[in-house]
């Protein structure tokens, strides 16, 4: 079960405690809820000299999501797990229409204007905006952590695929090129690649083997491009095959695959972008870290029987991770990244020219447009207790949508106590993992290696 993060009346965090505990300090007034996510406690009186256990935060980066996970080395179990949405596609949309503006205003026929955009230079390990935000995003959160719990070291996963190791696989280090991990990568890639679907039917959800387009037994090679994934019935079907003649009577599944074998991996891309970027604005924070590969991270995964998650991941990144993980009643919290509203100077109209300043958040009473309140309504139509983000009105008179997406509308802010503010964030509540029986193997579609000649491993 996840545990609840406690500091003192001093703001030094303490050691997590049960769900339990936690409301029995509540109900006895020896606390307070100081956070609503991640929940957080804080004591009425200071405690000298603390003994608190030593934690490590976990991180696997992805290209939309990011599994976080704070894990106590010694014990092996999962104290704190998230999963964080990136708003980095709703960013790239944001600076698509700005240039399509920027680009119809200047191919108009109105006076000459000088262009500035050519003298723009790109400093030294300029990322994209998108990009940057999901750095940021991270190391927001690390930071948040490091505040509530004894947080005393970092484990990342840096590398996605080595994807130029994979093209050539004699490039150097045989052992490491023929030992388990580098099966676990070629594993891990091809199933991101081909959506864990049978290249050739398309069917998910069943057993997969590595199939090599061009067979072996006609030149074919072990590169990654010459790699996708089938079942075990297309598989035999092929054989050694050519696959024109494979595919001879289905035009756009060969059309499809072959379109797909030269397509790169575009999440992988952006995680390789960005892994080292993540890596120095770590160092900042002064931990120690550890960085492991995504075929690692698969490898501990699978040997602990764990199902296919992202905060699953983030607990099995590196090499610190313990033999035995406790990850029963873990709830993750649902993190969704959704800015700090807009930057504009100016809206403009269809035709680029300006219309007006963008509404700005408002503070009304106290409260903020996307606030988490509580309100104690003792009269009235709305009588009861409400929970549920806040849209305020200048009149003083407020909106509320609860969890169940139910809106409560006309309460007064007198009856409303702010919870938890505005923080550019939402959140939510995601579902434990279900009950595993001993040494059994739960994850997503698996890739199985063939016994023929043609397998790969």
């Amino acid at each position: 079960m996840s545990k609840v993060f406690v500091v003192d009346t001093n703001k030094v965090a303490l050691d997590p405690v049960h769900p339990g505990r936690a409301r029995l300090l509540l109900s006895q007034g020896q606390a307070a809820v100081y956070r609503r996510y991640p929940f957080t406690i804080i004591l009425n009186k200071s405690v000298e000299e603390p003994q608190v256990r030593p934690l490590r935060v976990k991180l696997d980066p992805g290209s939309k999501t990011t599994g976080i996970a704070i894990v106590d080395d010694e014990s092996g179990e999962v104290v704190f797990a998230a999963e964080l949405a990136h708003r980095g596609s709703a960013i790239k949309k944001a600076l698509d229409e700005r240039r399509a503006v920027r680009h119809s205003r200047r191919q108009r026929k109105t006076r000459y204007r000088k262009q500035r955009y050519s003298n723009r230079k790109k400093g030294k390990g300029w990322l994209p905006p998108s990009l940057v935000s999901r750095i940021t995003n991270v190391l927001t959160w690390v930071k948040r952590l490091q505040k509530y719990c004894p947080i005393v070291a970092v484990s990342l996963e840096l590398v996605k695929f080595d994807t130029q190791l994979m093209q050539n696989p004699d490039i150097s280090g045989v052992e490491y090129q023929q030992g388990t991990l580098q099966g676990y990568e070629v594993r891990e890639y091809l199933l991101a690649k081909w959506k864990r679907a049978c290249a050739y039917c398309g069917k998910s959800g069943i057993p997969l083997q590595i199939e090599h387009i061009q067979a072996r037994a006609n030149g074919g090679t072990n590169r990654i491009s010459n790699l996708c994934l089938a079942c075990e019935k297309c598989n035999t079907a092929k054989g050694t095959r050519d696959i024109n003649d494979f595919l001879k009577k289905k035009p756009q599944v060969l059309k499809r695959v072959l379109a797909q074998v030269k397509v790169p991996l575009k999440d992988a891309s952006v995680v390789n972008a960005t892994r080292f970027a993540l890596l120095e604005r770590l160092k900042v924070l002064g931990l120690p870290i550890e960085c492991g590969s995504g075929g690692l991270t698969k490898f501990n995964r699978t040997m602990r029987a764990l199902p296919k998650a992202h905060w699953l991941d983030a607990a099995c990144v590196g090499n610190s991770t313990p033999d035995l993980l406790h990850v029963k009643g873990i709830v993750p919290l649902l993190i969704t990244a959704n800015g700090h509203g807009c930057r504009q100077v100016r809206l403009v109209d269809k035709f680029g020219f300006p219309r007006g300043k963008p509404k700005q958040a408002k503070v009304v009473k106290g409260f903020q447009t996307g606030d988490i309140v509580k309100a104690v309504v003792t009269k009235g139509v709305n009588t009861g207790i409400h929970v549920g983000r806040v849209a305020v009105r200048t009149k003083g008179s407020f909106n509320i949508t609860t969890e169940a997406s139910k809106t409560i509308q006309g309460i007064n802010h007198r009856y409303c106590t702010a919870l938890h503010h505005c923080d550019g964030y939402s959140y939510g509540q995601g579902a434990p993992i279900p009950c595993l029986k001993k040494g059994m193997l739960v994850s997503s579609p698996c890739v199985q290696a063939q016994g023929s000649p043609q397998a790969l491993f």
